[in-house]
């Protein structure tokens, strides 16, 4: 086994999950050491669904397997439930494929695992193919873990007045939500944190994590005031992945040069991975791509293939693939559109290698419909490849290497043959010579296939060199579009000058009102500038943010000073205005927090203003004798302030003391 720790194997017994409950077939596969040695133990057993489970969380296998992953769940959700009872480091492993699983039997024999079609065999199957690493684990959920911390009890009145009591509660998350903080920092996770602040400290704090439950040294836990929550992030639905990752056979497109770079592509056209370095040599490279796939083609993006390429092609025994003349970049360029990579090095890596697989693609799908079933179809591709070979010459070669070893264990002399022996033996001989026929039929068709291809390669080029026509077509209808955006734009800032020169002749004659004399400017009490709020609202703040700017030392004139509420006056005191004056009555809250900022507030009537348009000002000494009243009324506010906290702690000790 290649792990640690039992594995189960499970197959249905009788019953259906859907329906009745079921009983399985229970397999335990596990390696224990004896006398000094370890030596593979297994236990059977018939179990209920109920019994199952809980076998499963107190022996924590590694992997429990199945041919099935739907013998357990009766639909998708109660999967998803199932996989989130497992324990931290349990797999469900289905050993017969992904999506479209085979044949158990048919699994079993590639891997030559004992098989039988009792429940009983085919559950100790399940188990030897996953301790042997075969098969997709199911899984639902990806690496990152949301962890919350909250309340762990309601704020409503304990022993204590409501405040204390839910102080109390916030300020023991707040606790621990450091706690797990630095539990987490510990452990060199890698999180982010939200924070949900309340009286007395934190109402609740959410902790998304970058790793397994398993990983995590925080567990689920509820105690006193608080509480943690544990949850994996769910992926969009079932996903299968491999247990090992099998080293595909791939395309390989290379960029050499001061800085070296590598694609890989699968044999499906897919980008997979690119790279690039300015130090690394070429065994750095061959080890990058050896570790993601086979290279079955080496291309490059310009002709005759270079030399550093071709050592790279020779070096993979593989096929290589030059274009008929150099790629050009507008080609690239469209051809990586969908694809990511960093610099222009990577980028003609990836057009070398897809450029080579769309010169190959038609062939590819050839191969495939020949490919039986149960015949590596990448291998075959690779070996079509290099050796430059039909298809059937291929699978021939690979079926006797496959017989090779049984050939030779049969070798023995041969006794003296029957007639019916030697009747099959002429039969035999004359099949081989109808199949050298066929193989020359066959030789006749692929080079009609080659002349096909020549023709598809010709209407490719043509298709191309339309394709580039059709990018000049929109270059150029892109260009007219922009020259049209341009001219817009360029008018609209025409417009937007002549705005701003007429309001700079209002701003001229409002300076001129009632200003005969401007001595008194010049000593600096002459207008101020106003700034008009219609309404004392967000909206409206942020109107007059936008259009005229709001800046600390502002004189600001509400029409309407009523309704607004705690956030809409700390917008307006984040300004810091010299003062507001205003129409009609402030509410409590924005009264409050304007004095407690110490922005001074005066009735607009208590200060002429003069208005055009949308601009007006106020006269300096004016603005300024509202300042100095409010000053006044603040002190005598303070005062009034100061007097009644310390009646109410004068009555609040007289209250805790029993006292009069």
């Amino acid at each position: 086994m290649a792990h640690d720790g039992p594995v189960f194997g499970v197959d249905v017994q009788s019953g259906d999950i859907r329906g009745d409950a079921p009983s399985y077939a229970l397999v335990v596969l596990e390696e224990r050491e004896v006398d000094g040695e370890r030596e593979e133990q297994l236990e059977r057993d018939v179990v209920s669904f109920r019994k199952l489970c809980r076998l499963i969380e107190q022996r924590e296998p590694t992997r429990v397997a199945t041919d099935n992953a739907y013998e357990l769940a009766e639909d998708k959700d109660a999967l998803v439930h199932f996989l989130q009872s497992l324990p931290a480091g349990t797999k469900l492993v289905q050993v017969t494929g992904a999506q479209r699983p085979e044949p158990l039997s048919r699994v079993a024999d590639r891997y030559g695992v004992p098989y039988g079609k009792q429940p009983m065999e085919e559950a100790e199957a399940a188990a030897r193919l996953a301790a042997a690493n075969v098969g997709y684990e199911v899984t639902a959920f990806t690496d990152t873990t949301t962890l919350k911390v909250a309340r762990g009890r309601s704020t409503g009145k304990g022993g204590w007045s409501e405040d204390r009591y839910t102080r109390r509660i916030h300020g023991s998350v707040k606790k621990r939500t450091r706690e797990v903080e630095s539990e987490l920092e510990d452990a060199g996770l890698e999180f982010t944190r939200e924070v949900t602040e309340k009286y007395g400290g934190f109402s609740n704090a959410i902790f998304t994590v970058e790793a397994p439950p398993e990983e995590i040294p925080v567990s689920r836990s509820r105690s006193g005031d608080t509480r943690v929550e544990i949850e994996r992030e769910r992926r969009d639905g079932i996903e299968y992945e491999p247990l090992v990752k099998r080293r595909d056979r791939v395309i390989v497109g290379i960029d050499p040069g001061t800085t070296t770079a590598a694609a890989i592509v699968d044999l499906n056209g897919k980008p997979l991975s690119v790279y690039s370095s300015r130090t690394a040599d070429a065994a750095a490279v061959t080890e990058w791509i050896v570790e993601r796939g086979r290279p079955a083609l080496v291309a490059a993006d310009v002709t005759p293939m270079p030399e550093t390429v071709e050592k790279f092609r020779r070096s993979f025994d593989a096929a290589g693939w030059t274009p008929d003349s150099d790629l050009p970049i507008d080609e690239k360029l469209h051809r990586t559109r969908e694809a990511a990579y960093d610099n222009d090095h990577e980028r003609d890596a990836l057009a070398a290698a897809l450029f080579a697989y769309d010169a190959h693609e038609a062939q590819f799908e050839r191969i495939s419909r020949k490919v039986p079933a149960r015949v590596d179809t990448d291998e075959v591709i690779a070996r079509v490849l290099a050796e430059e070979t039909s298809v059937e010459i291929v699978l021939e070669e690979m079926l006797e290497e496959d017989g090779d070893t049984d050939e030779e264990s049969d070798a023995h002399q041969e006794p003296e043959l029957t007639e019916e022996q030697r009747k099959i033996r002429r039969l035999e001989r004359q099949v081989e010579r109808l199949e050298g026929h066929v193989e020359d039929l066959r030789g006749q068709l692929e080079e009609k296939d080659e002349t096909i291809e020549e023709y598809e390669e010709k209407l490719s080029s043509a298709r191309r060199k339309e394709r580039r026509e059709a990018r000049r077509h929109r270059e150029v209808t892109k260009l007219e579009r922009k020259a049209e955006r341009l001219e817009r734009e360029r008018d609209e800032a025409r417009e937007e000058v002549e705005e701003l020169e007429r309001k700079l002749e209002r701003i001229k004659t409002l300076w001129k009102l009632d200003h005969d004399d401007f001595s008194e400017v010049a000593e600096g009490r002459g207008l101020v500038s106003v700034k008009v709020l219609d309404q004392f609202t967000k909206g409206e703040i942020d109107r007059v943010k936008s259009e005229y700017g709001l800046v600390p030392g502002d004189v600001v004139y509400l029409r309407d000073a009523s309704g607004a509420g705690r956030t809409t006056a700390e917008l307006l005191a984040e300004t810091e205005p010299r003062v507001v004056l205003k129409e009609g009555g402030l509410s409590e809250i924005a009264d409050a927090i304007l004095f407690d900022r110490e922005i001074p507030v005066a009735p607009a009537d208590d200060v002429t203003i003069q208005e055009v348009d949308e601009l007006a000002v106020a006269r300096e000494r004016e603005v300024e004798a509202a300042i100095d009243d409010w000053k006044d009324r603040a002190n005598d506010r303070r005062r009034q302030q100061k007097a009644e906290m310390v009646d109410r702690l004068i009555s609040e000790h007289r209250a805790e003391s029993g006292g009069p």
